[in-house]
């Protein structure tokens, strides 16, 4: 059925014979180079961060007799005022609405609040106000914190896991990948200036789980041919298994990828920047489990198993020698 409606997926080769391994180094250069560049820019110039890390005014509005709320007019009449990170969130079936925006360092916060009922009273004549609430800097710094430690426990949690299920040195390279994949993802979001909220730690989680999800795949093949081909060298079984996941793995990442463009382009600014952390992090993810995850075992070594009498060995390429 897929095959039907998806011509695309006929083109993709059943089989392919690509030599990943042969080009290790090299990207395992670049791509110390762009996570070095990417940890720079987390403190220089650093993220740019939302209402939820850097604190800000949240209001209560209404219509009268429980009309709903246009949540686009009002973010859109928020936004014309570039207070940075606006968050309008409905309630009821939009019937009130949470707005949510910054205060600049230099304005009063009486000054701010004024304005934006004035640009909303304008886009919505008949709104009415509840109060407004402030959250300090102080509760913004430990809801960072808070944020940066759920993603340190989930890494841990995850090698935890992969230590689990596979030789540690898989570990070490399931790791060495999430931590590429996350410190890329980061160096995404300073070089787009895209805002970095709670959206965005939900974003770097998922992508967590997906390059996990991706490492696993190919660690699983590639633990079932350090059994069965106990002689062919690391490399070449590395290259193996790669090679038969990697239609699997371009399917899924090109699906997830499709679905996501069409929510950074037709979600709204809301979503815009938790959609374009997560296509590239899927990207990232794929890439890792290839060049960053599977170099490192063979960086350490593995055992190989049993005695090499029950081994097949066999020559990657087109033909083989008798």
């Amino acid at each position: 059925m897929a095959m039907r409606w998806w011509p695309l997926i006929k083109t993709l080769p059943v089989k392919t014979n690509l030599r990943f391994v042969r080009f290790s180094r090299l990207f395992g250069v670049v791509s110390a180079l762009l996570c070095a560049a990417s940890i720079f820019g987390v403190f220089y110039p650093g993220l740019n961060l939302g209402i939820d890390f850097r604190g800000g005014a949240a209001m209560e509005m209404t219509r009268p007799e429980g009309r709903t709320l246009d949540l686009a007019a009002v973010r859109g009449a928020v936004d014309d005022l570039g207070l940075g990170d606006v968050q309008v969130q409905g309630i009821d079936n939009d019937a009130s609405a949470i707005v949510r925006f910054q205060i600049p360092e230099s304005t009063a916060q009486a000054d701010t609040v004024n304005r934006v009922q004035a640009a909303i009273s304008e886009a919505v004549p008949d709104a009415r106000y509840s109060g407004v609430s402030v959250v300090g800097s102080k509760v913004s710094s430990e809801l960072l914190t808070s944020g940066v430690l759920a993603l340190g426990v989930a890494v841990v949690l995850m090698f935890l896991y992969i230590a689990f299920r596979f030789p540690w040195q898989f570990g070490l390279g399931a790791v060495v990948g999430l931590l590429h994949d996350v410190i890329l993802v980061f160096g995404l979001m300073v070089l787009m200036r895209l805002e970095f909220s709670l959206n965005s730690v939900a974003a770097i989680l998922t992508v967590i789980g997906y390059s996990m999800n991706d490492t696993v795949v190919v660690f699983d093949r590639l633990r079932e041919n350090l059994r069965k081909y106990k002689t062919m060298p690391l490399g070449d079984i590395i290259d193996l298994s790669v090679n038969e996941t990697l239609s699997r793995t371009i399917i899924t990442g090109m699906t997830a990828v499709m679905v996501l463009a069409a929510l950074a382009f037709l979600g709204g600014p809301a979503l815009f920047g938790f959609s374009i952390a997560l296509m590239f992090g899927i990207v990232v993810g794929t890439y890792s489990s290839v060049y960053v995850a599977a170099p490192v075992i063979l960086l350490w070594g593995v055992k190989r198993g049993e005695a090499a009498e029950d081994a097949q060995p066999i020559v990657l390429g087109p033909a083989s020698r008798p």
